[in-house]
């Protein structure tokens, strides 16, 4: 398959490249400096520099992309609106599907994270509307987000699974999840559509 991802150069979006290419993809990635894509250079990838606040850039990079995988994330020190412009600029290009990253407790997944989650996410005041309404455009795009509890940087799990909203677990706090096994997650949907245009939850157990 020949799949895009966005913010390649991230931490998750790293590892969806890793793991695209492992999993023998073409990968284009995307990222504001495509130098630090810091993957083992594959005649399966190709860097392409673009900036989500750039919607031109986005267009121009996507332009007959038809998976579009998305590792976007607020970094510290970004003001909000990043998310919200890079699902905009995704959602314009009409990629045949879209798999976001979100996060559990935001959105629609609010009610099932309990409300310490929300609590503690309402600290968040802008971003957390920023990835709300980012969200909110790619579901409506018929894109898939997937809303991971906290990410840590362990392995894929061996015992993953994704579930729809309506089975996530009920737990004080969400299960942290490790972005080897969302990004994993996030590949799965993209090579077998099980949730378009909806919210699921990758979980490793």
């Amino acid at each position: 398959m020949e799949l895009t991802v966005l913010a390649a150069s991230g931490a998750t979006g790293l590892e969806l490249t890793r793991q695209a290419l492992e999993r023998g993809h073409t990968v284009t990635a995307i990222a504001r400096t495509p130098a630090r894509i810091t993957v083992p250079d594959s005649p399966r990838l190709i860097r392409v520099a673009a900036d989500v606040r750039d919607p031109a850039s986005v267009a121009a990079a996507l332009a007959g992309q038809e998976i579009v995988l998305s590792g976007l994330g607020i970094a510290s020190g970004d003001q909000p609106g990043a998310l919200t412009a890079g699902a905009h600029a995704v959602v314009a290009a009409h990629p045949g599907r879209i798999i976001w990253l979100g996060a559990f407790g935001t959105g629609p997944s609010a009610r099932a994270a309990g409300a310490a989650t929300r609590t503690l996410l309402s600290l968040m005041g802008d971003k957390l509307v920023d990835k709300v309404t980012a969200d909110a455009a790619i579901l409506a795009a018929g894109g898939t987000v997937l809303h991971a509890g906290q990410l840590s940087n362990g392995p894929v799990s061996t015992t993953r699974r994704t579930v729809g909203l309506d089975r996530a677990p009920k737990r004080f706090f969400p299960a942290r999840v490790s972005r080897a096994t969302v990004a994993a997650a996030m590949l799965d949907e993209a090579e077998n559509a099980a949730h378009p245009g909806a919210v699921a939850i990758p979980l490793e157990r």
